[in-house]
């Protein structure tokens, strides 16, 4: 059956992005609207935007590409200076309007809105227990979850305890935009799963999956929000406020962000991903280069994979040299509305998608990059391209370790079963896409060219360990939670 997604590429498939804005005298609606094009990469099912005006809360959500779904009249609508936005796509509830976000709802300590990009684990857990004490839920999505467990503390607390205590409660990956009332807040999971940075624009402040959102508003990047750190915007955009609520033993920052999903042009946790994706080509070169007479990427993820992987090769006194060309050109006019119900449509689609320069590739030995390979229909059409081509030998580089297990992080990745590397060898793997070689790149190169220890790096997808308790599934670490309604907030 049809679900309208994109199958003409391998890959993961992006996860979602949120963005929260204080400013001081003007709206917010505009602001938000322009971050959330610069992070549409991160979700294409809906988008949406909260404000609040002093008064009263504004929300305008709907699915659809964020161009699709607000125009002029609903951005004059959107009154107040302070909002949170956010772009979808979905990894836990449905694909329809009642799981768009921001999630927003009205009770007795005021209005709360709420956008969230990541995963809980333990989601079914807590709704099962709110809703034996009268909460009713209106989506399958766990964001619904994380606001009706804030409601009910902020009955009971202040702002700062209340989603202290909330964080005690949700277990899983989250960065969190959340406006209660007129004021704004970022969040981060106490392992920093999910990124999430803070902004300076003229008059006011921002919160946001990416710094590309802020640099969209001619904005400043002041830092990454820390994990466990609750960010809070002073109304009228004067400054913000910082309350290190989780003291984490060790961070889970997910690798694919550097690898796959962040914009090149964003920084994450003090590292830009261009140069980050540059560096893990060199290594990639160090670890398993061949000389032949061309490189190429798989546009366009594999772009700065590959041009790393080039300048390594030509400053190798012991290598041939080699050339770096765009030997796959990409219809970027192929894209979410092409739909292929067949698994034979989806295997063929890449076709539409990527045309080979034949020159290029005609009469010589080609080293094509990309980034992961998941379920291997897309390398091995692209290695039959090639060929086709006129190509004498096709190297498969991976500027990734093999993906081996799925994720439940909040990345649509794959199941288990269809995981070509889950199983079976990296040679197995080269003969079922019909690459001559076929390397992947180590884990110690993606620690190393980050600058942080494998411990403090989510592996799960690669070594099938997690950081976080998942039934069915070996941890990586030792972590202490408390059991599911269990008040654990101290009294400081």
């Amino acid at each position: 059956m049809a679900d309208g997604r994109d199958y003409s590429h391998d890959g993961p498939t992006e996860k979602c992005g949120v963005v929260g804005v204080s400013l001081a005298d003007r709206n917010a609606a505009r602001p938000l609207y322009y971050s959330l094009y610069a992070l549409q990469h991160r979700g294409q099912e809906s988008a949406g935007i909260v404000t609040h005006d002093g008064f009263q809360q504004h929300s305008h959500v709907d699915m659809g590409l964020v161009g699709d779904v607000f125009d002029e009249d609903d951005l004059d609508q959107l009154n107040g200076p302070a909002g949170i936005g956010h772009v979808r796509y979905p990894t836990a509830g449905g694909v329809n309007n009642c799981c768009a976000q921001p999630f927003s709802v009205s009770f007795k300590s005021g209005a709360l809105g709420l956008a969230h990009n990541g995963n809980l684990v333990n989601a079914d857990e807590l709704r099962d227990e709110l809703e034996s004490l009268g909460h009713a839920f209106t989506s399958s999505g766990d964001t619904e979850v994380i606001a009706h467990d804030l409601a009910r503390n902020l009955l009971e607390e202040d702002l700062v305890r209340a989603v202290k205590r909330t964080m005690e409660r949700i277990h899983g990956s989250y960065s969190l935009t959340i406006m209660h009332d007129d004021m704004v807040l970022g969040v981060r999971d106490p392992q920093g799963n999910r990124p999430l940075c803070i902004g300076k624009v003229d008059d006011g402040y921002v919160v946001a999956s990416e710094s590309a959102a802020i640099d969209t508003l001619d904005g400043e990047l002041v830092r990454d929000v820390r994990p466990g750190e609750l960010v809070l915007l002073e109304k009228g955009g004067t400054g913000f406020d910082s309350y290190q609520l989780v003291e984490p033993d060790n961070t889970a920052h997910c690798f694919f962000e550097h690898v796959y999903f962040a914009r090149p042009d964003s920084i994450i946790d003090d590292n830009l991903v261009y140069e980050v994706r540059r560096n893990l080509g060199r290594k990639l070169w160090e670890e398993s280069g061949i000389d032949t007479d061309v490189v190429m990427p798989v546009p366009d993820s594999g772009r700065a994979f590959a041009s790393g992987y080039a300048e390594a090769a030509n400053e190798d006194e012991e290598a041939d040299g080699v050339e770096f060309a765009e030997g796959l050109m990409k219809n970027r006019y192929v894209g979410r509305t092409f739909i292929m119900p067949t698994q034979d449509e989806r295997e063929r689609a890449v076709r539409l998608k990527l045309n080979p320069i034949k020159s290029t590739v005609e009469g010589k030995t080609v080293t094509i990059i990309d980034d992961s390979i998941v379920r291997g229909t897309t390398s091995n059409q692209l290695v039959d391209l090639l060929r086709d081509a006129g190509a004498e030998e096709v190297h498969m580089r991976i500027g990734a370790p093999a993906i081996v297990a799925p994720c439940y992080m909040g990345i649509d990745m794959a199941s288990r079963e269809e995981l070509i590397a889950a199983g079976q060898s990296t040679e197995d793997v080269r003969d079922v896409i019909g690459a001559d070689s076929l390397s992947y790149l180590s884990i110690d190169a993606i620690a190393d060219v980050l600058g942080q220890s494998r411990a403090d790096l989510c592996l799960g997808c690669v070594t099938g360990e997690y950081p976080y308790d998942i039934d069915g599934e070996p941890t990586d670490r030792d972590v202490e939670r408390p059991t599911v309604g269990e008040r654990t907030l101290a009294d400081d």
